[in-house]
């Protein structure tokens, strides 16, 4: 088979290597589609870690760091009972960056870590469930602690996860939704999907919006950027609970005025569960994961399309694993 291998910063090479086989409680997947995960991609081609404490080592894992994939079971472990070769199936969980990714024509998956999708999706319609998933573990605290529902909810940062996040809140019944970012297509495109109104985060109407506990200020927040002068934005204007949802790689500080009823919580835990709720918002059309796909390539095009995520002229971009040419 062909897989990608980012070789050292800034270069790929496309690679031939056996067909892997799966162990006893593992399946092989034949991918369809593939989808870039645009901070993990952007940081490990150009050889910036992810966070503090991860460390790159070159070259980088086989078809790493592609994670979120659509295929088709090719084949099965002896001890998969519920799983067959054939079926359409989504990786819902990142196996790690240790092991052979999904920038490949084949890849095995532990069966506990995909999930069944209906073919009538096309791959690149659900290739990005992972992400799906993710979100929805924070939007299900959220609802858990009454503060979706009948409520204002503010999402800040309009890429993929805050698209994402954006069509949840709608679904799990927001009274009004308002985004913040500031590119104007991102904006355009939350509108499309679900939220009432969305401001340029530099426009007075963010700068000046409600402060806690005023007329016309946020319920709920979720961050989707993880910077400090967002979450700093999110907390002033939010009365109950700002919900991180970034990879946040800088403190914050929680003055006085945040004392009075703001929750703050962290990254919630990715579960089968939660990759349940998205899947069946997927299957009743109330989200999207096909509007976030703004490219379509071949992986010998990855480094244009990194290119394409760094200058954010584009969302995300989806892999047909054929290694022929690029079709935009």
């Amino acid at each position: 088979m062909k897989a990608l291998q980012i070789t050292r910063p800034g270069h790929i090479e496309i690679i031939d290597a056996p067909v892997p086989e799966p162990a006893s409680d593992q399946v092989l997947i034949r991918v369809l589609a593939v989808t870039t995960c645009p901070h993990w991609d952007m940081h490990i081609f150009n050889g910036v870690p992810m966070f503090p404490g991860f460390e790159l080592t070159y070259p980088y894992t086989l078809g790493q760091p592609g994670h979120e994939a659509c295929g088709e079971i090719a084949a099965v472990g002896s001890a998969v009972t519920d799983l067959r070769a054939g079926q359409r199936v989504c990786m819902w969980r990142d196996q790690g960056h240790h092991r052979p990714g999904c920038y490949a024509e084949f890849v095995v998956a532990d069966a506990a870590n995909v999930i069944v999708v209906p073919e009538a999706l096309a791959p690149e319609a659900c290739a990005s469930l992972e992400l799906a998933m993710c979100v929805s573990a924070h939007v299900m605290y959220a609802e858990r602690l009454d503060a979706i529902a009948g409520k204002r909810v503010g999402v800040f940062g309009l890429g993929p996860a805050g698209l994402v996040c954006v069509q949840l809140a709608r679904a799990a019944g927001a009274e009004e939704i308002i985004g913040f970012d500031p590119l104007p297509d991102r904006r355009t495109l939350a509108e499309t999907l679900g939220a009432d109104k969305a401001f340029d985060s530099a426009s007075a109407e963010a700068t000046g919006f409600s402060w806690r506990g005023a007329p016309g200020a946020l319920h709920t927040a979720f961050d989707c950027v993880g910077k400090p002068d967002v979450v700093h934005h999110a907390m002033d204007v939010t009365s109950h609970l700002v919900v991180l949802f970034a990879v946040q790689r800088e403190p914050y500080v929680f003055s006085p005025h945040h004392w009075a009823g703001l929750t703050v919580a962290g990254t919630q835990p990715h579960t089968r569960q939660a990759a349940e709720y998205a899947l069946a918002r997927l299957k009743t059309g109330s989200l999207d994961l096909r509007c976030l796909v703004t490219h379509t390539m071949s992986l010998s095009e990855y480094p244009r399309a990194v290119e394409l995520l760094t200058k954010g002229q584009a969302l995300k971009v989806a892999f047909v694993v054929n290694f022929g040419t690029c079709r935009d």
